[in-house]
């Protein structure tokens, strides 16, 4: 490994540090309705209720919208920041490193090994000329390996930022979604105790000749109430969905965090020990070749290099179980998509039951309509004959 990427290495460590550090801020979980408010809060659920106009159709379907459309931009940004992330090669390279480190036969520095036949036959270099030449080879592969492992952990700490700025952004409109879903029933909540039963009492004291205008009326407030309550659920679907996605983020940083804090360990820690080892079995096969009589020395060498070859083996072991593993459980998002479904249902059913409600309602509504102004007709009619016959009778 270059000075250069050694000191990079180095400095980078301070922020990945930093950066696994960060504990992320929890949402809340309860929607705080505008009586339970406090001030600030409350005035801007009020901000919210104001962009309501129970006339116009187009303000209740667009009630929150701007906040709503807000999910796709940040659905575009988590994909931009985490689709097609260099993990995969990330992990290329530290495997490259593993192999390549494995695959360095120390033990062609032996020199009191037993050569092999094609060697003998063809005089074959000394080993340590031979080792020189090997290990020369591999330092250069390992030098331009450790420079990729640098640029991926640059990459993979750009990504952990981005995706603090994402989920902050994503927090941010949840309890956007808060604050609408709280206008949203608080003007339920007014419609329901005050404007409807209002607008009934003006109905029942208009004339006859204008009332069927007035209930007219009545029946666009009303419509145009369903029309919010269902907006309102809306909205609740989506801010459950949008809860869903910051612990998604959060996971996607977790495996980001642990990959970059393996590659930073790898550049700090494992290259350098096994360059200073086989710095070290290069002295020490100096100093045998001058004088056999440091046999010990060689073997302590190769205990170290055994013992190493077995950590970088348990540190592969470790570095590709992780990274072999899921993101996600299966079974929690088969769990989560269930929940999503059913209460997708359970509301259709209770819309379509709160329809048929409102219908047989209506019904009932134009029957006793239809009743009074029978009996009203009714009772006019009597009336007016029960006028001519006394006028006209004569005493029998």
């Amino acid at each position: 490994m270059t000075d250069t990427t050694r000191n990079a290495a180095t400095q980078t460590l301070a922020e990945v540090q930093a950066v696994t550090a960060v504990v992320l801020p929890e949402p809340g979980r309860e929607i705080v309705p505008l009586a339970a408010a406090p001030a600030p809060q409350a005035e801007a659920i009020r901000k919210r209720m104001a962009e309501l106009d129970m006339t116009n159709t187009q303000s209740i379907i667009n009630f929150g919208s701007a906040a709503q459309a807000e999910l796709q931009v940040i659905s575009q940004e988590m994909l931009a920041d985490v689709k097609n992330k260099d993990v995969g090669p990330a992990g290329d390279s530290l495997r490259q490193i593993v192999t390549t480190i494995r695959g360095f036969s120390v033990s062609e520095l032996d020199v009191r090994r037993k050569k092999s036949w094609w060697e003998r036959l063809t005089g074959g270099a000394a080993p340590f000329a031979k080792f020189v030449a090997r290990f020369e080879d591999v330092q250069g592969q390992i030098d331009k390996i450790t420079e990729s492992l640098l640029s991926h952990e640059h990459k993979l700490l750009k990504d952990i930022k981005s995706l603090d700025v994402l989920y902050a952004k994503t927090l941010d409109f949840y309890n956007e979604l808060a604050l609408y879903i709280a206008a949203g029933e608080a003007k339920l909540a007014e419609l329901d105790a005050t404007t409807i039963p209002a607008k009934e009492a003006e109905v029942a004291a208009t004339p006859e000749a204008d009332q069927v205008m007035k209930a007219q009326e009545l029946r666009d407030l009303r419509a145009a109430r369903d029309d919010l309550e269902r907006r309102v659920h809306d909205l609740k679907l989506t801010r459950q969905v949008t809860m869903q996605s910051l612990p998604s983020i959060r996971l996607v940083q977790e495996n980001d965090k642990s990959l970059v804090t393996k590659i930073n360990s790898t550049l700090v820690n494992t290259v350098p020990l096994w360059e200073t080892q086989l710095a070290q079995a290069v002295t020490i096969q100096r100093s045998r070749e001058a004088a056999e009589a440091i046999r010990g020395a060689n073997d302590l060498t190769n205990e170290l290099l055994t013992a190493n070859a077995e950590n970088l083996q348990q540190a592969n072991r470790v570095v590709r179980t992780e990274m072999e593993r899921g993101v996600f459980d299966i079974e929690a998002v088969k769990k989560a998509n269930a929940t999503l479904v059913a209460t997708i249902n359970e509301s259709l059913q209770i819309a379509d039951e709160g329809k048929a409600k409102r219908a047989a309602a209506e019904v009932e509504l134009q029957k006793m309509e239809a009743e009074l102004r029978d009996t009203l007709a009714s009772a006019k009619a009597r009336k007016t004959g029960l006028g001519d016959g006394t006028g006209t009778s004569v005493p029998a």
